[in-house]
């Protein structure tokens, strides 16, 4: 069950072509930065993800713990995996979870769950994050 919503980020995401796995569709490669709140302080953020398009056109994506996110008292890493589409306006939207591992001590509440999300790319790399609880 959806729970209460936990965060919202922007960033600015950028976008690499990579070599395909499968020889046939594209994969790629997005970097972003970003800041917003998350379990109630405010964060900077950093990720990079990889994502496969697959046959029907949907992107299967993850972000092998390399997610970072920064807050006054310290850090916390994430790793994340989501199922994207393609919009009519060239951006693309993710849903998914990402797991965190948090040293902060503003951001331990987050360890042991799993955190749901829509992450939004506008085509010009503008992105939005939103973050809940699974119970």
């Amino acid at each position: 069950m959806l729970g209460d919503k936990i965060g919202s980020c922007t960033a600015t995401a950028t976008n690499k072509a990579l070599p395909s796995h499968d020889g046939a569709l594209p994969s790629f490669e997005t970097t972003a930065e970003g800041s917003g709140t998350l379990a109630g302080a405010e964060v900077t953020i950093m990720a990079t993800y990889d994502a496969d398009m697959k046959a029907d056109g949907t992107l299967d994506g993850e972000c092998p713990n390399s997610g970072v996110v920064m807050a006054q008292d310290g850090v916390a890493t994430f790793k994340a995996n989501g199922l994207g589409t393609f919009n009519a306006e060239g951006g693309v939207h993710f849903v998914g979870s990402c797991y965190f591992q948090a040293s902060a001590p503003s951001l331990s509440s987050l360890n042991g769950k799993c955190i749901v999300y829509e992450w939004d790319v506008t085509a010009d790399g503008a992105a939005t994050w939103e973050l809940w609880e699974w119970n």
